[in-house]
């Protein structure tokens, strides 16, 4: 960062280096795993001009058996501390040590490009003030969609309109078993393993089967989206964990498919927001979204429907969008004026249609449409408030729920 002073007029005004010819603008790198390597990667082979106004001038590991060459080191006080290093790509995971890294990277005056869904959900509010406060910029386009130029473009559309809900497959890998499950006609089981052997499910899976890698992903779009501040834990959220090929079977019965889709609706004072399994009709693109690959759909009063589709995980793709906001904030682009405002989550009187299977099935005997057989039902339309307290009624570990689309 260079401090330029005018005697003549007596003004002062801060530039960062890339924006001066030929200097490159210098990143620390807070860790080095699957999404930090691929950063370094694509930096170090310097494909395109704006690449090469890049550099990684140092590189955070946690242990002393990763340092492999000069610029890696297990001393974050050495990135934090050097006043060369204008940025940081945080791409660690967890909550912490990454948000006591991030806020004081800040709090020094440095701007944050971050990947962490899971600490920017538990702390965005924070860490905005915070960068404001330090005329500092804090981007995730990485923690969201991964490869998915999603978040860039919903500020784009908020250029001209607000955005009025949005929906979309979040988590590659939740996609990617249900695919499998769907061509293979196997169980989830065999299907999870599959996708830890093929690189798509970690070896604890449960943020992505449980959906709450879903969640964190809605409660950041709600905040670029809509300006909403949500309570990621507001969100009702319910994943995969307890689906049969049985599910998936009921579901092709009504020309449908299941996903686990995540969505949102701005109402103002409060936003409506789900996670859950959804029997989504065959006619629907997201039905067709194959394989690891995430689709996200944003609706606003003119464009309308706009959608994109692509790779939402694995090193490279998450890496090129971690680039992407490196190379935003070394060209100096500002993003459309905010107002976030804290908002409650509030589905208690939407109403839906649901798939349910229980081992309790007589709990739900008053808001019965269909019986499918001993253990499977589809409700009528039934508001979300009755739903809920009807599932806390059953108390039933192995329930499996979907929404019916209509």
């Amino acid at each position: 960062m260079i401090l330029c002073l005018c005697f003549e007029y007596n003004c002062a005004w801060i530039e960062h280096s890339s924006e001066i010819q030929g200097i490159a603008m210098k990143i620390g790198l807070l860790g080095h795993g699957v999404v930090g390597s691929g950063v370094a990667e694509i930096i170090d082979s310097g494909r395109s001009a704006e690449v090469k106004d890049l550099r990684v001038e140092k590189m955070l590991v946690r242990t002393r058996q990763e340092v492999t060459e000069a610029r890696i080191t297990t001393e974050v006080s050495e990135i934090l501390n050097d006043p060369e290093i204008e940025v940081i790509a945080e791409c660690m995971g967890g909550l912490e040590p990454a948000h006591t890294y991030v806020k004081t990277a800040l709090e020094y005056g440095k701007s944050v490009v971050s990947s962490n869904k899971k600490m920017l959900a538990a702390y965005y509010s924070e860490l905005m003030e915070i960068a404001e406060k330090n005329h500092v910029m804090l981007r995730m386009e990485a923690a969201v969609g991964g490869g998915i130029p999603c978040m860039e473009n919903l500020m784009r559309i908020r250029r001209i309109e607000p955005i009025d809900s949005f929906r979309g497959i979040f988590n590659g890998t939740t996609n990617y078993i249900l695919s499998a499950m769907k061509e293979e006609q196997k169980e989830f089981d065999e299907m999870l393993k599959g996708a830890q052997a093929a690189g798509y499910a970690e070896r604890n899976p449960g943020d992505d089967i449980d959906g709450f890698d879903v969640r964190y992903k809605v409660a950041l779009t709600c905040a670029q989206a809509f300006d909403a501040l949500v309570d990621p834990s507001d969100i009702p959220t319910f994943g995969i964990r307890n689906i049969h090929s049985e599910d998936l079977l009921h579901a092709e019965e009504r020309n449908r498919t299941i996903k686990l889709i995540g969505w949102a609706e701005d109402h103002g004072d409060s936003v409506m927001a789900m996670v859950m399994p959804v029997f989504v009709k065959d006619s629907d693109y997201l039905s067709r979204i194959p394989c690891n690959l995430n689709g996200i759909e944003s609706f606003s009063r003119t464009l309308g429907k706009a959608g994109f589709v692509g790779q939402g995980a694995g090193s490279l793709p998450t890496a090129h969008a971690v680039v992407q906001d490196l190379i935003d904030v070394s060209e100096g682009r500002k993003e459309v004026s905010r107002n976030l405002k804290k908002k409650t989550v509030n589905c208690r009187d939407r109403k839906g249609v649901y798939y349910i299977r229980t081992k309790q099935p007589e709990v739900f005997a008053e808001v019965v449409a269909e019986k499918l057989d001993q253990n499977c039902l589809i409700t009528e339309q039934v508001e979300w408030k009755k739903l809920e307290g009807l599932l806390n009624q059953a108390a039933d570990p192995d329930l499996f729920l979907a929404e019916v689309q209509a």
